[in-house]
């Protein structure tokens, strides 16, 4: 078991090949691992990396895989269909799991296996990358300059850019589901962009940006912020047109349409003939926006604002950060989130993020 190495599932994937394509920057050697020979492959001998070919539904073939490396990381979404195969067979193996994840559902999924997790000595971390290593650690940020803080509001932009099958693919399975918020603790079904606002994310935008329009979504950090500062109250928004906005306030009238798998399987045959993910040079021009505020309930208010590389790249260099971090012993067991794990300054080890405290 070499000391550098990591299993990585789903490495055919967009983002599962850019981790692959950028491990080598950290010292790290993915096993490329997948279903599928003839993709997965020729993608190993470009990049000179081992591979396995395995089903995650071969319990043998993946118990297998899992015992050769200390940590897994799970690039095959949707992860509602993958995550807890993956987690069952990590704690017979005693490997540490990791995934790109950032469905609410399968966040508080994973909250259940923290006792069998920690019995078994192993980390649980999912949402590794984008969503939600930037918001989470804003978040936390947030829960340390006001302590007393009953309220969450947490936003995210991003400037160029564009979507990966794998990301247009797990929307697609959440149509017609609606929003979620946490109110007094409990996570609360929402339509989809109940609330809409505008959010100043200046801090190191270029082009003397200013404020971006915003709507409430169902994002993950509903369930993890929630696991790393305990404020009750938290509401999740992206950045959206307003005419977008404003056509999607009557989404509740085609709900049980969007449902259907007549729908769903059109949508996924339209992403299918689509570019896998944005280009390097669509990455590289494009920025992320993250915005933070938090409210106690005498009316207290603190901000915090941050940039930095496009979200797919971000996804990249966490998730090979953190894994970085974990084979040098750096973990706690059981299910964690990056900045329960980590601190609120683990987004500022990823190059090019800038951050800013507004008050």
């Amino acid at each position: 078991m070499k000391t550098n190495s990591f299993l990585l599932y789903g490495a055919n994937g967009y983002t599962g090949e850019l981790i692959a394509r950028y491990a080598h920057q950290y010292n790290l050697q993915p096993i490329l691992a997948g279903r599928r020979k003839e993709v997965i492959e020729p993608l190993a001998n470009r990049l000179q990396l081992p591979y396995r070919i395995f089903d995650m539904n071969d319990e043998a073939a993946l118990l297998a895989a899992l015992k050769e490396v200390k940590v897994v990381v799970n690039a095959a979404g949707p992860f509602q269909f993958t995550a807890k195969q993956m987690i069952e067979a990590c704690l017979q193996t005693g490997t540490h799991y990791l995934d790109i994840n950032g469905d609410i559902a399968v966040f508080e999924m994973l909250k259940r296996f923290d006792d069998a997790a920690k019995k078994a000595g192993i980390m649980l971390l999912p949402g590794a990358g984008f969503d939600v290593v930037p918001t989470d650690c804003l978040a936390l940020q947030l829960k340390k300059l006001l302590p007393d803080a009953v309220s969450l509001q947490l936003a995210f932009a991003t400037l160029g850019g564009g979507l990966s099958h794998g990301t247009a693919t797990t929307m697609v399975t959440k149509l017609g589901q609606g929003g979620a918020t946490r109110k007094d603790g409990k996570i609360i079904r929402r339509p989809l962009g109940q609330k809409g606002m505008w959010v100043d994310f200046s801090a190191g935008s270029s082009g003397g940006l200013k404020k971006l329009f915003v709507m409430s979504i169902p994002w993950g950090d509903i369930s993890t912020a929630y696991s790393s500062t305990a404020i009750p109250n938290i509401e999740s928004y992206t950045g959206i047109s307003r005419k977008v906005y404003y056509l999607l306030k009557l989404q509740f009238l085609f709900n049980w349409l969007l449902r259907t798998n007549l729908v769903r399987n059109y949508l996924k045959k339209k992403i299918n003939r689509r570019p896998a993910g944005p280009s390097d040079a669509q990455r590289n021009k494009a920025t992320s926006l993250v915005w933070g505020r938090a409210t106690t309930a005498t009316g207290k208010i603190a901000t915090v604002r941050l940039s930095g590389p496009e979200g797919y790249t971000l996804t990249t260099l966490g998730t090979l950060i953190i894994v970085q971090k974990v084979l040098s012993g750096n973990f706690l067991p059981g299910y964690q989130t990056p900045a329960s794990t980590y601190g609120e300054n683990l987004v500022m080890e990823i190059p090019g993020v800038k951050r800013e405290i507004i008050s």
